[in-house]
């Protein structure tokens, strides 16, 4: 039986079944055998691609239809892929900022995981035509390579870089992820964490490859932007409501629905980088995801105050303005830390913020200064230094 006498014998559907087989059975693929699992799966004729919400994948009948087997693996691959690293929740405020450019970051990074597998494995699974590849671009995270396509992009580059242009084979489910709550995101992240673990324990017995790279996601750390963003509920928190206008997602596998718990506005939150010489190669990690918070949380207005010595630039945003804070800011400042001058500066000008959030090396010239708000200290570079008041994260 030819190939294509072979395709055409199979529906979508047994091909997208088979594929799954195939992959949980090979050894450099096995290990995303849980994950695979997570979610559900579905062939349909009105999705132009393929697309995942984070939790469950969708392909397009057409589009897979005459797609070769090593294609449709990286395909089903790519949207696993996305799921493994929670691309669709974690990086949402990415989204809400520059869509185009938050759906390329994150296709580059997995899909030099497919091609490292389809190198090792000898085209077992390949990346289908349009697939986005950089090698210049390898060992980041979807931040970081945002931020590099949105610096080419201002520069007038496509924010393609050196690797294949385009916007790559898929689409990219965001939306779902914007009706879901805390709770369910959380719970999410806790079955996929659940199913890299199995897939993982799985390999080791059956004598397939471990990557670094799932690895290193199982790694136990302290994870400071859910510190951060714990901070910041409990110490901002607004008025708990229901509404209709978002249905709550974990009761609809019973066929019910029912309201969603929404939060109203919080007040004024004040942000203040350090912007000492050793900080800087964390500022714009930091300030991306305060903004994912606030984008979240909704205050009604957020001072952001760069300091050394003295409080150097003060820029404010309102709600409205929060999705642009990282793309418009201007960092100011850089020499010396004296930390007791943003506590002056909100003193002098009768700023009364809900909470204050502090990013710093630590490493202070004079006192940790006075304050009349809850404080967090995101201390970053090493040091562990504790403060004399406040809560502190530690960001390495």
């Amino acid at each position: 039986m030819s190939f294509l006498t072979q395709l055409n014998t199979l529906t979508p559907t047994q091909r997208i079944q088979r594929s799954h087989v195939e992959l949980m059975g090979h050894a450099e693929t096995m290990e995303y055998a849980s994950v695979i699992m997570v979610g559900k799966y579905e062939v349909r004729d009105d999705v132009p691609t393929a697309c995942t919400n984070g939790i469950d994948c969708r392909y397009g009948s057409k589009f897979i239809k005459d797609m070769v087997d090593s294609d449709l693996r990286g395909l089903i691959m790519h949207e696993n892929l996305h799921k493994t690293f929670q691309h669709m929740f974690l990086w949402q405020h990415l989204y809400d900022e520059d869509g185009r450019t938050a759906n390329k970051a994150c296709d580059y990074v997995i899909n030099l995981i497919i091609a490292d597998i389809s190198r090792r494995s000898n085209g077992f699974i390949t990346l289908p035509k349009g697939g986005l590849l950089d090698e210049r671009l390898r060992n980041m995270d979807s931040q970081t390579v945002y931020n590099i396509l949105r610096e080419e992009k201002d520069e007038g580059d496509d924010g393609d870089g050196d690797g294949e242009g385009g916007d790559g084979f898929d689409d990219h489910d965001w939306e779902s992820g914007k009706g879901m709550s805390q709770e369910e995101i959380e719970q999410v992240g806790k079955e996929i964490n659940q199913a890299i673990r199995q897939g993982q324990l799985m390999a080791g017995k059956l004598g397939g490859n471990q990557s670094r790279a799932l690895g290193s996601l199982l790694e136990p750390k302290v994870n400071w932007r859910e510190q951060l963003r714990e901070f910041v509920s409990s110490t901002a928190v607004g008025k708990d409501i229901s509404t209709w206008q978002r249905v709550n997602r974990r009761w609809l596998q019973h066929d019910m629905y029912m309201p969603s718990t929404i939060t109203e506005n919080v007040g004024r939150i004040v942000v203040a980088p350090d912007m000492s010489g050793s900080t800087e190669p964390y500022v714009s990690k930091f300030l991306s995801e305060v903004q994912g918070i606030c984008v979240n949380t909704k205050p009604e207005k957020v001072d952001l105050l760069y300091w050394d010595t003295d409080v150097a630039a003060h820029e404010v945003y309102t709600q409205e303005q929060l999705d642009k804070l990282t793309s418009s800011t201007k960092p100011a400042g850089g020499g010396g830390t004296d930390v007791a001058c943003v506590s002056e500066y909100l003193k002098v000008n009768q700023i009364k913020p809900e909470c204050i959030i502090i990013m710093t090396d630590g490493y202070l010239n004079g006192d940790w200064g006075t304050w009349t708000a809850p404080v967090l200290w995101v201390i970053v570079g090493g040091n562990k230094v504790v403060p004399p008041m406040g809560t502190a994260i530690y960001l390495d």
